[in-house]
């Protein structure tokens, strides 16, 4: 999974339209990570089509989104995989291995 579908998944833990994901991953990763239109509805129609996420409500000509049960499943796993990856780097690092 890459970094930004990661952050674009933590922000759909509640329902978002476009800009308040974008404003979210921004604010969370302190600016470093700032997705520009095209990429987010290119990857959130991606994440619809694989029913990882699923459209909510559409008021005011915003569509909003959030995490289906598979995308919270998937996003639970990716956090435990990159959980395992920082403890083993930082084990290499710290000597250990």
């Amino acid at each position: 999974m890459t970094e930004t579908t990661y952050y674009t998944l933590l922000a759909l833990s509640v329902p978002r339209h476009g800009y308040a994901i974008m404003q979210y991953v921004s604010g969370l990763t302190k600016g470093r990570i700032v997705l520009g239109t095209g990429t987010l509805y290119t990857m959130v129609g991606r994440l619809v089509t694989d029913q990882i996420i699923a459209v909510v409500s559409g008021q005011e000509g915003k569509k909003t989104y959030q995490l289906t049960e598979k995308g919270q499943e998937l996003l639970e796993i990716e956090t435990r995989r990159l959980g395992n990856q920082l403890e083993d780097g930082r084990s290499v690092l710290e000597g250990r291995l």
